[in-house]
């Protein structure tokens, strides 16, 4: 089974950029559509991004759109989630997640998780 590594995390100002990566073993990535959620203190595991197994279709939840970017690079297989234009309410712990499903974009759907990384968005 697949197991998942999440890298990238910090602080960062607001109106700054990270990439978070998620290098995946164990499994060939291309076998898995993958997902980013957050987590917020006192919060919910929230969906992010997600990047189906073909590497084309993605979705992203209403407040990163336009400034969220998830893709794949099936060769080195790593997903990434470049994140541009932070605010401080993106402040949360970030996870990646595989499922075999084509596309998935709950969090039930993906059986493999991460351990998550830190993304701290000063204002």
């Amino acid at each position: 089974q697949v197991q998942l590594v999440e890298s990238g995390g910090g602080l960062v100002q607001a109106g700054g950029s990270l990439r978070l990566s998620c290098a995946a073993s164990g499994g060939t990535l291309s076998s898995y559509s993958l997902g980013w959620f957050r987590q917020a203190p006192g919060k919910e595991r929230q969906f992010a991004a997600a990047i189906g197994r073909n590497g084309v279709t993605t979705y992203y939840e209403d407040s990163v759109k336009g400034r969220f970017t998830t893709s794949r690079d099936n060769a080195k297989n790593t997903v990434y989630l470049q994140m541009n234009s932070l605010k401080p309410e993106d402040t949360a712990v970030y996870y990646c997640a595989a499922t075999p499903n084509f596309m998935a974009t709950t969090a039930h759907e993906f059986p493999f998780w991460g351990q998550g990384t830190q993304v701290t968005v000063s204002s």
